[in-house]
């Protein structure tokens, strides 16, 4: 396996062997003892060489040195999100063949399916054998198994090899030209971009990693909850760079209008996973959040393209990254330069393209425009054609409104379903502003209020926040049939 990533932090730690890269609340870690540590772990994981382990744990330090071990004892490392249910964990610790489970907490797996567990004294994390029933083929080169965040099927297992991920996280350092950043975790690092962008590039920057559980910095995947222990750990460690998922950037951009400082150590902020409003950017830039957003995928290794402080267009997906090209076919985007190696149990994908299923374009000046998923268009019942994140994100450019979800596929109007801390008044307020900038075909007629969050655990929304349209759909069809029964409108 390629060990590029590796070698590059190995010399790092020669140049400046005392310099801090990684810490959480109760320790750091400097390059030399990070090195260290990986060589211990990889020590232990030799005898699975070559096998599939998942890693079903919380964000900290331990999670980044396994994940390194992993490549060093060349094991293919299975990042497993903390939401899985015991079935969806147990689908995709068998579906990858995997022979164990490091983990920091009780698992609730089939008794038949696990066998002896004890514990990995390097990690201080337990290791449990499972039991396999049949051999599963990886592509050659495997050393990372992520499972995409599909919006219309089971989530696929994406076999990358280390050298598609170091290659993106170089692109990364390579347009963003920062050195020595000091980055703030606060996806989960089961989530490939976090993995990636979060964790090697600020690394290969020869920066630092700060890695805190999720209850600690106060962003479990939600913003159900209160968002001031969230502010409390942005002030408190002064970062100078984050990932963010758009609920995430309105919730901060809101906290900011209501008299809370953003850090002014930020530098960067990444904002990716669904459209973003460039209303709602240059609204958070005023405030002092530097946010720019990014397009990518988990078939190419996560970022494909990305605005910079060089290289900006809010309301883009920015400049492709130097190792990716694209082509469209029928308006749909196709990548070529960084294709993941295959899923697990399919063929290998053919000549190194991924065809991506959003539909968009280059602009003039180069920067990409996402229109929306391909699958996910909607078309009225007078034939329009409708992307529905174009409308949604226009919706949640209102920091005070947390998610929108579109409908209106076969029906004469547009309707949705919106979660905000707003009044009535006030929500019908600002779609009124909103259709104003939308084409009639477009604009939203009929909303409902939604009384809690959808969320990922409920298997409404994908890892990264973009909501599973069809399962939504299911859950409130009734109440979309009594809207348009109710309600008679002429063509527009």
């Amino acid at each position: 396996m390629n060990q590029t990533l590796l070698l590059s932090l190995e010399k790092l730690a020669a140049e400046q062997p005392d310099k801090i890269s990684v810490s959480d609340d109760v320790q750091q870690l400097t390059r030399q003892q990070l090195i260290q540590h990986v060589e211990t772990v990889a020590h232990e994981l030799m005898e699975y060489q070559h096998q599939v382990i998942g890693l079903f744990a919380d964000n900290s330090v331990q999670w980044l040195i396994m994940d390194l071990a992993a490549q060093r004892a060349e094991v293919v490392l299975l990042p497993l999100p903390l939401f899985f249910t015991p079935e969806q964990l147990q689908h995709a610790l068998k579906s990858s063949g995997a022979v164990g489970l490091i983990h920091d907490r009780p698992l609730t797996l089939e008794a038949n399916f696990l066998a002896e567990s004890y514990l990995l004294s390097s990690l201080s994390m337990h290791f449990t054998v499972c039991r396999q029933l049949t051999d599963i083929t990886l592509p050659a080169g495997t050393a990372k198994i992520t499972f995409t965040s599909g919006s219309t099927a089971d989530p696929k297992g994406v076999c990358l090899s280390n050298h598609n991920q170091y290659q993106v996280s170089q692109s990364i350092l390579t347009v963003l030209q920062m050195q020595n950043v000091r980055h703030l975790a606060l996806l989960p690092l089961s989530t490939l971009l976090e993995n990636i962008a979060g964790l090697y590039t600020p690394l290969l920057s020869g920066g630092e990693v700060i890695l805190l559980s999720m209850q600690q910095t106060g962003f479990t995947g939600s913003l159900a909850g209160n968002l001031q222990p969230l502010l409390n750990t942005l002030s408190h460690y002064q970062p100078e760079s984050l990932i963010l998922v758009p609920e995430l950037l309105s919730a901060l951009v809101m906290a900011a209008e209501k008299g809370w400082q953003p850090p002014q150590s930020l530098r960067f902020i990444a904002v990716g996973g669904s459209r973003v409003a460039s209303e709602l950017i240059e609204r958070a830039r005023r405030y002092g959040l530097p946010v720019y957003e990014g397009y990518g995928l988990s078939e190419c290794s996560s970022v494909v393209s990305l605005n910079t402080p060089n290289h900006d267009k809010p309301g883009t997906a920015g400049k492709l990254l130097p190792h990716v090209d694209i082509q469209m076919e029928a308006g749909e985007i196709n990548v070529t330069g960084n294709s993941f190696l295959g899923y697990i149990g399919k063929e290998t994908p053919p000549e190194n393209t991924v065809a991506t299923g959003d539909m968009g374009y280059l602009d003039p000046d180069g920067f990409l425009v996402i229109q929306g998923r391909k699958k996910q268009l909607l078309i009225s019942s007078y034939g329009r054609n409708i992307n529905p994140e174009w409308v949604e994100s226009e919706v949640l450019a209102n920091p005070e409104i947390f998610q929108c979800i579109l409908f209106g596929d076969a029906k004469p109007f547009c309707s949705a379903f919106i979660y905000s801390g707003l009044s009535d008044a006030l929500v019908e307020n600002w779609l009124s502003q909103v259709n104003q900038k939308l084409p009639s075909y477009a604009q939203i007629i009929k909303w409902r209020r939604l009384e809690s969050p959808l969320t990922v655990k409920e298997g409404l929304l994908t890892t990264n926040g973009r909501p599973r349209r069809d399962r939504i759909f299911t859950l409130f069809q009734n109440e979309l049939e009594a809207i348009y029964q109710e309600s008679q409108y002429g063509i527009f």
